[in-house]
């Protein structure tokens, strides 16, 4: 088991490591040329800054025994058909129960936001959304044992 990071915009880095390191799991973050990380403990793999890039790279890692933290839902199909476990930075596992349906809302949200529209603002992070995220990591490693 590997936990692999889309971690370009990851708010959940630190708390993905101190998991990783209690549980002795090996952490690959993957990051576009823009991003530096250096955490002590994961790997990083630098892709080129081109659209999509770091996905590519993440799905072309990902195996059955994997768990990947992704906020997008393209990927997190991605990574469902491979067999693996997902998860966004909210603590919202991935499943094939609700993977069509999320895909679908965000392809209605793009139409809308082509047309003008407004969709959700972004609210600001919170400690519960933190510890949420955390119980879902944790759920899912434990699972795996």
């Amino acid at each position: 088991m590997r936990i692999l990071v889309d971690a370009d915009a990851c708010p959940v880095k630190g708390i993905i490591i101190k998991v990783a390191i209690k549980y002795n799991i090996p952490v690959i973050m993957l990051v576009d040329t823009s991003h530096q990380i250096d955490d002590g403990y994961s790997t990083v793999i630098n892709v080129d800054k081109a659209r999509d890039s770091v996905d590519i790279a993440l799905i072309n890692l990902v195996t059955t025994d994997d768990i990947v933290v992704t906020q997008d839902y393209g990927v997190a199909a991605m990574v469902l058909g491979k067999g693996a476990k997902a998860l966004n930075q909210d603590g919202l596992i991935y499943s094939n129960n609700n993977i069509d349906r999320l895909l679908f809302e965000r392809h209605l949200s793009q139409k809308i936001r082509r047309f003008g529209g407004k969709t959700l603002h972004i609210k600001k992070r919170t400690k519960e959304d933190d510890e949420r995220f955390e119980r879902a990591l944790l759920s899912l490693i434990i699972k795996k044992d």
